[in-house]
């Protein structure tokens, strides 16, 4: 990352051009997903036939990449790549595949998120803004952060985990903090943006009850952040797994039909569509009622397997799906608060999955409130250290977790 972010007059318009212009571009796209992804959403849950079209869905999806997407098929790979070589041009066309496929993902009942797909449409819409304007490298790679700040804010409404995102999941274990100023600015006006065309994010209940720190409270925190970690390096593993699986399937296009058919397949068996799409309204439920204990095992297999096959979207709001009802499914042996526990591994999950304990963190507080930050602070770091050096991002750069640390401190 640049190690100064350039004040000089000269260039200081060209710069608050290109944030504002990032910004408003970003957020309204947002807004545009997100209402999209509700009704889809709803449409689904009205015709649940539509379920059984899914493995058809899938080779659609998978022969229109093949046939026009060229290096966007990469996904969010290609945003890393970018990163570590601007010369690597990101095509426009990656922006509307990636909603498009996405939309059509949940439509028919693929388990997925949507954070890869906010990640690669701000990553898109900045690369090409940076077309327009003399830019050096370093400032190349400073746009491309605030393109990928300002989608992940907009989206999930967090405007300050959305810039730590950014710049920690480039190069994990080497933070630098000089260009904090633009990509905060375009995180913050993005979500802005987005929340001008009405109150479209997910809100989540403030953890109220806290538990006094003791011995007895940081040693189940502890436990807790442990079985965190461990599904995150579960889902990593299952992820990898699938994908070898259906990469042994010689015609490429059979991949989606079979991996769109075992979802069905398991979805009829288990009679419930609850594990597929988003999965919103099972993670608000784990925050104050018991569920089975283990729905997370479930949606771990379905997202993996969705994926893997071909379909597209993205793995954070299963992550937070997978951490929620894991929390939720610790408190019949762990004795925290089931709030808390949902919270705790709704955030801690994600960390160990995209290597950014310090995003998640943040994240936790914006969503859930202060009052339980050493909680979710603890949580994420321990999930970051057991879930070990692979996640989910295959071309981003990890280092040391002691380096991290020290990287950490001295900022």
């Amino acid at each position: 990352m640049a190690n100064t972010f350039p004040f000089d007059k000269k260039i200081a318009g060209k710069w608050v051009l290109s944030i504002l212009l990032i910004s408003f571009l970003i957020g309204s796209t947002s807004a545009l997903f997100l209402y999209a992804l509700q009704w889809v959403t709803a449409y689904r849950d009205t015709h649940h036939w539509l379920i059984a079209l899914l493995p058809l869905a899938g080779v659609v999806i998978l022969w229109w990449y093949q046939r026009y997407a060229g290096a966007a098929q990469k996904g969010n790979n290609l945003l890393l790549e970018a990163y570590y070589y601007p010369r690597i041009a990101i095509p426009w066309k990656m922006a509307p595949m990636i909603v498009l496929s996405t939309l059509m993902t949940h439509l028919f009942g693929g388990s997925a998120g949507r954070e890869g797909t906010a990640i690669q449409y701000g990553g898109t819409i900045a690369s090409q803004c940076s077309r327009w304007l003399s830019w050096s490298k370093q400032e190349t790679r400073i746009l491309l952060l605030c393109g990928i700040a300002a989608g992940f804010a907009s989206l999930f409404g967090t405007p300050w985990a959305g810039a730590l995102f950014a710049i920690e999941v480039v190069q994990v274990g080497k933070v630098r903090w000089k260009a904090w100023i633009p990509i905060a600015l375009t995180a913050l006006l993005s979500n802005w943006v987005c929340g001008l065309y009405g109150s479209l994010h997910t809100h989540y209940p403030i953890v109220q009850t806290v538990p006094n720190l003791s011995l007895a409270t940081v040693g189940h925190l502890l436990l807790a952040s442990l079985a965190f970690g461990l599904a995150a390096k579960f889902f990593v593993f299952t992820s990898d797994g699938f994908s070898a699986l259906f990469q042994k399937i010689k015609f490429p296009l059979l991949r989606p039909f079979i991996g769109g058919l075992t979802v069905l397949l398991i979805v009829l068996c288990l009679q419930s569509t609850k594990h597929i799409g988003l999965g919103i309204p099972t993670i608000l439920a784990s925050f104050d009622t018991r569920l089975l204990p283990y729905d997370f095992l479930i949606k771990i297999v379905l997202t993996a397997i969705t994926l893997s096959a071909g379909f597209k979207g993205g793995e954070v709001t299963p992550l937070f799906f997978i951490g929620a009802t894991l929390g939720n499914a610790l408190a019949l042996i762990i004795p925290l608060p089931m709030a808390l526990l949902a919270a705790t591994g709704f955030v801690a999950v994600f960390a160990g999955c995209t290597k950014t304990p310090i995003a998640c963190s943040v994240m936790a507080i914006e969503l859930f409130g202060w009052q339980a930050a050493l909680f979710f602070i603890t949580a994420c770091i321990v999930s970051f250290l057991v879930s070990g050096k692979q996640g989910i991002y295959s071309m981003q750069k990890i280092q040391k977790p002691g380096r991290f640390f020290r990287q950490v401190f001295r900022s």
